[in-house]
């Protein structure tokens, strides 16, 4: 007996994108430029402002949520209700220990499950650990459907690789690896993705298969930054300038260009305790991918003691100091706060007593949400700090000249770029 998924074509799957934030948005509107599709997200202001065009993300215009002629928002369960192809597009962070929550992910199946109907699709974009979508998702479903998996109902899973903030590398031109969960999924949910990904796709043999290439892809980078930082640490040690190393090493056609920084954000500083959770649970002890992680994840410390030790050297006393942080995003070019390391400079330095400000022209008091206890600033006043943090490389700070800098730091001040703005000559500190 054929399964019910052979009699289904791309003109028959009625569209729900659930989850509309930095992922889910630029997917509903692409799709909503070639077919009907519903944008579906619990959060009731999130749709009011998508309703009136309104992207406070800053991941898609005004003019292209117009575009999207065939999208509509809602917050309401039932308005999804008919539909049969489900992209649940959920973020999936870590707790306090550092371990893998699937709350938001357990959380919107529980309310795809209620409401799946023989002949569904539920495509997962969210990442997991390799095993996830089967072992956590599809019981959900089948226990609060009361279908059966792969018989009645049917799942995929299509990483997500937006890179928020990116306007070149936007999520048509980025090829799209697609799952599903038998061969007949598999290639109506790749011919779904084929019809609005420009670079293409590449259909993955399983969704273990999806699920794991997906996190190893952060994971890799993150390994990567952290053998850089470590390397600007003993650079740092032995009096050597760090992109100068960089720079020369870099004339090689096979050296990666890493750049030393501080590892935050939704993806890279978190999918690799996805992955050592996995490890952990069969019985294996990531070595390289914790050991990076560690490192990583210790690299605001390192600026707070490596801006103090100065300051103290230079006889500034910490109890009255007063220091300027530029950006606080955990990128450039992006409003996004989740996860960002700058907040563990801002800790650290209120921690020894320092007045800390912040100035950053990308975030909104809207933005801050759990953040509210930071000193945010609209303008930095002239000679008012002892040391200046260039901690984002936002377009306003790039285009500013390190007089523009200076003329805020008090007579004897001091200038640490964390993203190599400006040239070693120029700045006291860098990495």
């Amino acid at each position: 007996m054929k399964h019910q998924i052979t009699n289904k074509s791309l003109d028959d799957l009625k569209l729900a994108i659930v989850g509309l934030g930095y992922v889910g948005l630029p997917l509903a509107t692409s799709f909503g430029k070639k077919r009907k599709v519903i944008g579906f997200d619990t959060n009731i202001e999130r749709i009011s402002e998508l309703v009136i065009g309104r992207d406070s993300t800053l991941e898609v215009s005004s003019k292209e949520i117009k575009k999207s002629i065939n999208l509509s928002f809602s917050n309401n369960l039932s308005d999804i209700e008919a539909c049969n192809c489900f992209i649940v597009t959920v973020p999936t962070p870590i707790d306090i220990n550092k371990k893998p929550d699937l709350t938001p992910l357990q959380s919107a199946t529980n309310s795809i499950g209620s409401i799946l109907k023989k002949g569904d699709i539920v495509i997962y974009e969210s990442t997991v650990y390799p095993g996830a979508t089967e072992e956590i998702a599809v019981p959900i479903l089948e226990s609060l459907s009361n279908l059966q998996f792969n018989k009645d109902f049917f799942i995929g899973y299509s990483p997500e690789r937006i890179n928020p903030g990116d306007k070149n590398h936007r999520l048509e031109s980025i090829v799209k690896v697609t799952s599903g969960s038998n061969p007949e999924t598999a290639k109506l949910i790749d011919n779904l993705y084929r019809s609005i990904i420009t670079a293409g796709t590449h259909m993955a043999p399983s969704i273990r298969i999806a699920e794991a290439a997906k996190v190893i892809e952060n994971t890799q980078r993150d390994v990567n930054i952290a053998l850089i930082n470590e390397l600007s640490i003993i650079f740092n040690k032995l009096g050597i300038d760090s992109e100068a190393v960089l720079n020369a090493a870099d004339t090689k056609w096979n050296f990666l260009p890493f750049k030393p920084g501080l590892v935050g954000g939704h993806c890279i500083g978190v999918d690799p305790y996805y992955l050592t959770y996995k490890a952990q649970e069969i019985g294996y002890d990531p070595k390289i991918i914790l050991a990076g992680r560690h490192l990583n994840d210790e690299m605001g410390n390192y600026v707070v003691d490596q801006l103090t030790k100065r300051m103290i050297a230079e006889e500034m006393d910490l109890n009255k100091s007063r220091v300027l942080i530029m950006g606080v995003t955990f990128k450039e070019n992006c409003p996004d706060m989740r996860n960002s390391k700058v907040i563990d400079v801002i800790n650290g330095l209120k921690k020894l007593h320092v007045q800390v400000d912040c100035l950053d022209p990308w975030v909104s008091n809207k933005n801050t949400g759990n953040f509210s206890d930071i000193n945010f600033i609209d303008k930095a006043v002239n000679k008012s700090y002892d040391a200046i943090i260039l901690a984002v490389a936002h377009k306003e700070f790039c285009n500013m000249d390190i007089k523009d800098i200076r003329i805020l730091g008090k007579e004897k001040h001091l200038i640490y770029d964390l993203k190599y703005i400006f040239s070693a000559s120029e700045t006291d500190l860098r990495l």
